[in-house]
């Protein structure tokens, strides 16, 4: 026997199978009323019963306390909002932070010492403008004889998510507007050394979604992050997902965890420049990258391996693009500070690797290249971006992610041992890798080598998140786990809705 089926029939069917998949998937969320075809308006949300705590704005004294909070109000935004209200509430997080980004820039400076102010107003923008929203998310529809199946992007629920002091604010911005825009909410245990400044981008996330119609506590965290915190956060079971930037400690810690983990870990991003490149093009390139924020972004350009042909041009283009060249006895002098050999911490930012000889030494990560020439008493006589200096391959500088306004480059004497060093100073972080060049086989090669995350072609490094690039936006880069450069979609469980015809 035939049924025909009205679209109006198919609906509500499907919102019917939706609410049974919800109910019955352990620890899932109800679906949101957008999920079901039952969303509102925008002109006309639904006012959901507001969280009640004591809370300021998201920022609690205690783990149990922002968890609870984060988790009530998931389950009112699960059950009351829909999808127009949550891009209202995204919009509404994107024009405070354009609205902020002076205040921003200037808190995290001061709190953290690290970057530069100009730099920082750049990331906020970016991450406010080029953060994907809800039109990340997918929804799939298979139909033929046997019914209508759909697949459909749902949230997880509460994310904990742990933040790195390199990014400190734009993380917290990035993740909350990916998180939101895929129905979850999320408690931050953000970097000790970063806790004022998110304290203030939480609080003001909060206000612009509520301001918006929105519940309380979307975003909370913890107003003193300790490894105790952390623990409450990975541990709880009203967390369902967990997202950490960090070195392979703490990734390994979120996969411990037994929940499933997204882990955005080190890099050491290698650029390679081959006899074909555009020289000059490639320097200007190069020091923009690498001079951005003072070396302290994970895809910042490292190290440069430059065919020995074009070497010296190179050099004479970076010099007349704001680069400083160090001599050996200068560079013995800034090894003396900046680095030091056998030490049993690590210096700060994204990861250090324990086994190497050396360790940057923390108060000079992310420092003005001014400074370290100040330091060396050297005076020089125009506005230096970035200090470059020739070395061996085995040269600390690059093998160590120093995040520190110093650039080794190292000349090879063709394109196989350029990759063949790379690759190996990449040291399988499989994070981010750049080249310059016009020949295409030659990107290939290096591609298929490297592995990474992010692969750039002939442009800075800023490019592979979307600043002078294609492409959208991302604080959370986890080429550990392998989702690579996250968004909305990366933040939800695939829903599966199936509707069978007889």
């Amino acid at each position: 026997m035939s049924i025909k089926l009205t679209e109006t029939d198919i609906q509500n069917i499907i919102q019917g199978v939706l609410k049974n998949i919800e109910q019955n998937l352990p620890g899932a969320q109800a679906a949101d009323d957008a999920a079901t075809g039952q969303a509102k308006p925008e002109s006309a949300p639904v006012a959901a019963a507001p969280v009640r705590s004591n809370g300021d704005y998201g920022v609690f004294d205690e783990a149990e306390a922002a968890i609870a909070a984060a988790y009530q109000a998931q389950r009112a935004y699960a059950h009351h909002f829909s999808m127009q209200d949550r891009e209202r509430f995204i919009a509404a997080i994107r024009k405070a932070t354009l609205e902020h980004k002076e205040t921003l820039a200037s808190m995290v400076l001061k709190e953290t010492k690290l970057g530069r102010y100009e730099d920082k107003i750049a990331k906020l923008e970016l991450t406010a403008l080029k953060t994907p929203g809800t039109e990340d998310l997918e929804t799939k529809a298979f139909s033929g004889d046997n019914g209508l199946t759909l697949v459909k992007d749902g949230p997880f629920g509460v994310i904990g998510a742990v933040t790195p002091v390199t990014n400190s604010v734009e993380t917290v911005i990035n993740n909350a507007i990916g998180m939101l825009a895929a129905g979850n909410a999320v408690v931050y245990n953000v970097h000790p050394s970063s806790k004022a400044c998110c304290a203030y981008a939480v609080k003001m996330i909060n206000r612009a979604v509520q301001e918006a119609g929105g519940p309380e506590h979307l975003v909370t965290m913890v107003k003193e992050p300790t490894k105790e915190t952390l623990d409450a956060i990975t541990q709880s079971p009203k967390v369902q997902l967990l997202v950490g930037t960090g070195g392979p400690g703490l990734v390994r810690a979120l996969l411990r965890s037994g929940k499933k983990a997204i882990g955005a870990g080190a890099g050491n991003p290698p650029v390679i420049v081959d006899e074909t490149a555009n020289i000059e093009r490639a320097a200007k390139e190069i020091i923009a990258g690498a001079s951005f924020e003072n070396n302290i972004l994970c895809i910042a350009e490292k190290e440069v391996f430059v065919v020995d042909k074009v070497a010296d041009d190179l050099l004479f283009h970076m010099l007349n693009h704001g680069a400083y060249r160090l001599d050996d006895r200068e560079l013995e002098q800034v090894m003396s500070f900046a680095l030091e050999a056998n030490v049993n911490e690590t210096a700060g930012g994204c990861s250090l690797d324990m086994k190497r000889e050396y360790h940057t030494v923390k108060e000079w990560i992310g420092k003005d290249a001014a400074l370290f020439l100040e330091k060396i008493g050297v005076t020089p006589e125009k506005e230096v971006k970035l200090l470059i200096c020739e070395v061996d391959f085995d040269h600390p500088f690059v093998q160590l992610e120093q995040m520190m306004p110093v650039l080794p480059i190292v000349r090879v004497s063709d394109l196989d041992e350029a990759i063949r060093l790379a690759v190996e100073a990449e040291h399988g972080n499989r994070h981010t890798a750049l080249m310059h060049s016009t020949n295409v086989a030659n990107f290939a090669a290096f591609e298929r080598a490297i592995g990474t995350t992010i692969f750039v072609k002939n442009a800075s490094s800023l490019a592979g998140v979307g600043a002078g690039g294609e492409g959208c936006t991302t604080m959370t880069i986890a080429g550990p786990t392998g989702e690579g450069l996250t968004s909305a979609r990366t933040f939800t469980r695939k829903k599966r809705c199936v509707l069978a015809e007889r």
